[in-house]
């Protein structure tokens, strides 16, 4: 019965959501965000690589420094503007949509 216990207590996440899991632990916001600018920074590579940009011509249309735009596109580094964003999306010639849902 013991090791009937013990299981349960070492599974109690069983059935719940990601979400759920993340929340309970207090991590949900921080995973969140890093997922988030993973993908942008993802993104963001792909359309640099479409267009053939490199980082020091991006930098150059963002008017800012290569070591900057290495923080942009720091899938890492979840502290970005939303001012940064627009900036970024203007200077590989993409709009920038954010919702909620």
């Amino acid at each position: 019965m013991n090791g009937l216990r013990e299981h349960r207590m070492i599974n109690q996440h069983t059935g719940s959501d990601f979400d759920n899991f993340l929340e309970e632990e207090d991590i949900l916001e921080e995973v969140s965000a890093k997922a988030h600018k993973r993908l942008l920074a993802l993104q963001l590579g792909d359309i640099m690589e479409e267009k053939n940009m490199t980082k020091t011509s991006l930098a150059e249309k963002l008017k800012t420094s290569r070591s900057q735009l290495d923080r942009i596109l720091d899938p890492e580094n979840s502290s970005i503007t939303l001012e940064v964003l627009e900036r970024v999306a203007h200077a590989v010639g993409k709009k920038l949509h954010i919702g909620f849902s």
